[in-house]
């Protein structure tokens, strides 16, 4: 169980945008807005390269709580699957390749975490994302939308507060947290927009 656990967090701290800027001769911390996830690397590399970063870091939450309560051999879903889940986010946000730093905001593992719990609830999360940033083009707007629907779609689909919706409220509130700079941008009017809003006023 424990080698399960420490397995979760270290395949969440796979930096994939790093590899792949690295890969393409940038270092993604130096560029755009330094961040190490799908939406910088969109911004600097390409949509492909972009969706490439958030595929895999989707897989990142994914794949432990799929497989990883077998290997250990316990029950899927609550706790050890979601305990899998949380710690591959963590490692998503904190890699220990990076000495802990310069992660991403969570919100691609995050989804595959709970496509894998909850996949309903999930795909309605996704929706909004994907309404949002057509939209408006904020793609950090559209993670705060989605984070914030997933847990009422939970609870409906749960039919009250059990121990997955907790979880949801927690990684949505913590969702809020790493897109705080973002927020703070929306509010003043400052954040960048993705396509061709954003193209147009440059």
């Amino acid at each position: 169980m424990i080698l399960a656990l420490i397995g979760a967090y270290l395949f969440g701290s796979i930096p994939t945008a790093y590899l792949v800027g690295r890969a393409n001769g940038v270092d993604l911390r130096t560029v755009g807005s330094g961040n190490l996830g799908a939406t910088n690397v969109f911004r600097t590399l390409g949509w492909r390269w972009g969706l490439f970063v958030y595929l895999v870091d989707l897989l990142k939450g994914v794949l432990p709580v799929w497989l990883l309560p077998s290997v250990a051999g316990v029950a899927a879903g609550w706790p050890w699957g979601i305990a899998f889940g949380v710690l591959a986010i963590l490692g998503h946000v904190r890699p220990i390749f990076l000495l802990g730093k310069g992660g991403g905001k969570g919100v691609a593992t995050a989804s595959g975490v709970f496509m894998a719990l909850a996949p309903v609830a999930a795909l309605s999360a996704l929706g909004a994302f994907i309404i949002v940033v057509a939209m408006t083009r904020y793609v950090s707007l559209g993670s705060l939308v989605g984070a914030a629907v997933l847990p009422f779609v939970l609870a409906w689909q749960e039919r009250g507060l059990t121990p997955l919706v907790l979880v949801s409220v927690a990684i949505s509130a913590f969702v809020f947290w790493t897109h705080r700079d973002n927020i703070g941008r929306l509010r003043r009017g400052e954040e960048r927009r993705v396509g061709r809003a954003e193209k147009s006023a440059t």
